[in-house]
């Protein structure tokens, strides 16, 4: 049989087995020094997350906390080695961290026999400086998140759950991942100064790539703290703004090395300090004298109120001496001398790129730094690389900075441009694209021509793209309905809807289970309830914008003849599914529901115990129990519409399996990650199917009679 790897992909994994092998023997006599290394890491977290950082952890989640909330939440172990072997594990990780750099350097000899050693020595104070700068910058984002981010954070989640009706009992599992994840990603965000720096100076990522997509930069930077953090407003903006103002200040920095590397011989910092050094002493005086006026005419109680008033158990300490308030102030000084010297930096660097305008490689100038005079007078060579994407960029940052002649220069110019380039190609057309033509268009005719009967994939890929184009062409209204039941939901459930629903439904269970007594629901995970609001209201806002899709698809699906019936029967549907899932609704909430949970925990009460579910367990089973059978009763109904549309009973028969597929990827997506939970959905949507299939049976004769009128009959 062969091999499902390709041969780059064989030769890659061994070579890289290869070189695992050899770093091994040239390592091994110093084998027992890095297994030393990993012996310390690992003894050493152990210990100290046994003595002091679980402390240190607790006191960061209780920090913000007010008594009634705090009092409420609790950390948890579910099992006896929950704690030992998550201290393990970390012990472990950190211990194989520690072991990484002595073991590379034992195994240099092997890398270097292979190419993958620098040839060329670096300095051993260049590579100090780096390390320090790495260190240092973690731990400045690490702090951030201890003593600023994590106390609020916490404080919220606690709130939020105790809003909804829940106990925040917090796992320890997953407690720590919670905070070690969001650990993580303040140190690595806070690197940013070095890696734009040090991509920009080795030229692997341009300059002017990070100063252009800088809103593509912060779309980024907020949705990967909306994925991280609780979706609130107040958290989020405390993720984002001090990741945003590292990548401003790393634009600073990689501006100041870029352009020092390619005009060394113009600038001179030690030049710049010089000539200025009264400006930047007088900035330095500034910045020391606001440190000492704040100490010394109230600052500190002015600080410390402001922090109460907020809700916040900080304070800032008094100077206990006058030797601290000068010592306060000289720092002062320096970070006021340093940003004035930054400030002349970046100053001269404007006029240096200004001043080689026309020097060198027209190709590499820099558009974005000129004038608007300065565009029209640029060499034509610096905008034949120019394509419509750059060039619309630079027009927009020019008319941001209040520059529209500078934006008209720019369009002219790219015009012109352009417009050389259509010239050449019509003298030499490109063999290239002539060639790509004609590759597309044998591979589109091989999807779109020939017979489109339901067995060819040309037809099925000319529907589905025409039926696609006809929603997509109404995409805002989709998205922006999606978006507003969403928001709505989400803002219901957040404000206390989900506690009213959850006292109504513990309202309507027998009296014997006393649920204020017996029954809690708690949260393992500090965003478990956050998640669960989001992922409810996502399911309400797909099942909402459902007959809106069909309303906007219906002509095209009409048109390729896959439905017979007129626009309007889409409010028949909707009626129609509607009846059948508040129906089913109904009845499971009066009904099914109780008796599902009653059934469960009569046993654990005549026991006496007390019962503690999780919140997603629980409310997935009332989800399932409640409006579950209001989808269930959809589908016999959904499958008789569809027979009515055209849709006939022999092809819902024979794609049984494409619906089972798709039963189970949605399954997967919307319950919670388990597989028991999965196939607890498919397996009574996939019987509600057969059902729907025997019903159909009956009404169409077997097949013989579908519901759809004939063609070309009135309607």
């Amino acid at each position: 049989m062969s091999s499902a790897l390709d041969d780059d992909t064989q030769a890659a994994l061994s070579a890289g087995r290869e070189t695992a092998g050899a770093m091994l023997r040239a390592a091994q006599k110093d084998l027992q020094k890095v297994f030393i290394v990993f012996l310390i890491g690992f003894l050493g977290s152990f210990y100290a997350l046994r003595l002091y950082v679980w402390d240190f952890f607790k006191g960061i989640t209780y920090a913000q906390m007010n008594a009634s909330v705090g009092s409420n939440v609790e950390i948890i172990a579910q099992t006896p080695f929950d704690v030992i072997l998550l201290q393990a594990k970390i012990g472990m990780v950190v211990g194989i961290l520690m072991a990484l750099p002595p073991f590379i350097y034992y195994a240099r000899d092997a890398l270097k026999a292979r190419g993958a050693w620098p040839r060329s020595p670096v300095a051993l104070w260049k590579l100090v400086l780096i390390l320090i700068g790495v260190v240092v910058l973690f731990v400045l984002g690490v702090a951030y998140g201890y003593f600023v981010f994590f106390p609020f954070t916490f404080a919220f989640l606690a709130q939020n759950a105790l809003s909804a009706g829940f106990t925040p009992t917090y796992s320890i599992v997953k407690w720590a991942q919670f905070i070690f994840l969001l650990t993580l990603s303040f140190g690595l965000a806070s690197q940013l100064p070095l890696a734009m720096t040090g991509l920009s100076y080795a030229e692997i990522v341009p300059y002017e790539l990070f100063r252009d997509k800088w809103r593509h930069a912060a779309v980024g930077i907020f949705a990967f703290g909306a994925l991280f953090t609780p979706p609130d407003p107040f958290t989020q903006i405390m993720w984002a703004v001090p990741v945003l103002t590292l990548y401003g200040f790393s634009l600073y920095l990689a501006k100041v090395v870029v352009t020092a590397k390619r005009g060394s011989e113009k600038m001179d910092i030690p030049a710049t300090a010089k000539y200025h050094w009264n400006l930047i002493a007088g900035v330095g005086v500034v910045g020391g004298l606001l440190v000492y006026t704040f100490y010394e005419y109230g600052g500190v109680a002015l600080a410390n109120a402001g922090l109460d008033y907020v809700g916040s158990d900080y304070l800032l300490l008094e100077p206990t001496s006058q030797l601290s308030v000068v010592l306060f102030a000289l720092a002062g000084v320096l970070a006021g001398g340093v940003l004035g010297l930054g400030y002349f930096i970046y100053r001269d660097i404007e006029r240096l790129e200004r001043t080689q305008v026309g020097v060198g490689d027209p190709t590499k100038l820099d558009l974005g730094s000129l004038d608007a005079d300065g565009i029209r007078a640029a060499p034509p060579e610096a905008f034949a690389e120019v394509d419509e994407d750059r060039a619309m960029a630079l027009a927009s940052m020019a008319i941001d900075d209040g520059d529209n002649d500078k934006a008209q220069a720019i369009l002219d110019r790219f015009d012109e441009a352009e417009a050389d380039r259509e010239a050449e190609a019509e003298d030499q057309p490109g063999e290239l694209e002539e060639r790509t033509t004609r590759a597309g268009g044998a591979f589109f005719s091989e999807l779109t021509d020939g017979e489109t009967d339901e067995d060819d994939i040309g037809g099925y890929y000319t529907d589905i793209a025409f039926i696609v184009e006809s929603v997509t062409s109404r995409a805002f209204w989709v998205v922006g309905w999606f978006m507003l039941v969403l928001g709505g939901t989400f803002t219901w459930l957040y404000i206390g809807g989900i506690r009213d629903v959850y006292e109504d439904f513990l309202g309507s269970l027998p009296a014997v289970i006393r649920p204020e007594e017996v029954l809690n629901v708690v949260a393992l995970h500090p965003m478990e309830a956050l998640i669960f609001e989001v992922k409810f209201s996502t399911i309400i806002a797909a099942l909402a914008t459902l007959p809106l899709v069909a309303y906007f698809a219906w002509p095209a699906l009409r048109d390729r003849s896959i439905v017979r019936q007129r626009r309007r029967t889409v409010f028949l549907w909707t009626g129609a599914l509607t009846a059948g899932l508040l129906g089913g609704f109904a009845l499971g909430y009066n009904y099914v529901a109780p008796g599902v949970i009653t059934f469960l925990v009569e046993d654990a009460i005549a026991a006496e115990m007390i019962i503690a579910y999780r919140i997603t367990n629980f409310f997935w089973l009332i989800f399932f129990t409640t409006a579950g059978i209001g989808l269930l009763a959809d589908v016999p109904v959904l499958m008789v519409l569809l027979n009515s549309a055209g849709i006939t009973y022999d092809m819902m028969r024979n794609r049984w399996r494409e619906v089972t597929v798709l039963i189970l990827a949605l399954s997967a997506i919307f319950t919670p990650a388990s597989i028991t939970t999965m196939f607890m959905v498919t397996i009574p949507l996939m019987a509600a199917y057969g059902a729907g299939l025997g019903i159909l049976f009956v009404v169409t004769l077997g097949g013989r009679r579908n519901l759809a009128p004939a063609r070309g009959a009135a309607e």
